[in-house]
């Protein structure tokens, strides 16, 4: 078994800088987004949580910048920035979980055609409204799992790498 060498520091440099301009960019332009999208249909609570949820991504992009300019607090920036974001999501989904639609919304998804069929089949509107809410709650767990698992993972490959940039941007200035 032939065992491939590590990485030189300059390659795990610019593995972490393409990493973080891809993932910092890509949560700031879909947070943003979604921001805007929530601000144009005067939503206060969505677009607040868009603009925190973006600002994860201009900080991860801020950490490249620094270590592109030399400075290796820059990776502490990029760490940073995932246990915001992981925060963020959290108290996002904590929120949505504690706070839950009312049954006045549920009643509006449920078309007079949608309580036909669940009629039909044999379900009540109150058994089907429970189950509405089985799932919405289920579904923010799901996101703050995932969350911890990606943004855990993010945290962890960049404070891993350190030792590494570190030595890179020694070389380089």
């Amino acid at each position: 078994m032939v065992k491939t060498p590590p990485l030189l520091p300059v390659e795990v440099l610019s593995r972490v800088l393409r990493t973080a301009r891809v993932n910092g960019a890509s949560v700031l332009v879909i947070a943003g987004g979604l921001a805007l999208l929530s601000a144009a249909i005067r939503d206060e609570f969505g677009t607040m949580v868009g603009l925190l949820v973006a600002a994860a991504g201009a900080i991860e992009l801020h950490g490249a910048g620094l270590l592109r300019q030399g400075e290796s607090r820059g990776c502490n920036w990029l760490v940073a920035s995932q246990f915001y974001l992981l925060f963020v999501i959290f108290a996002y989904a904590a929120w949505q979980i504690t706070h839950p639609v009312s049954d006045i919304v549920w009643h509006l998804v449920l078309t007079p055609q949608v309580k036909d069929q669940l009629e039909a089949q044999g379900t009540s509107v109150p058994d089907a409204i429970r189950l509405l809410r089985q799932v919405y709650i289920a579904a923010y767990v799901l996101l703050a799992v995932l969350t911890f698992f990606y943004q855990g993972g993010m945290a962890l490959f960049y404070s891993r790498r350190r030792r590494a940039i570190e030595t890179a941007l020694h070389d380089a200035f």
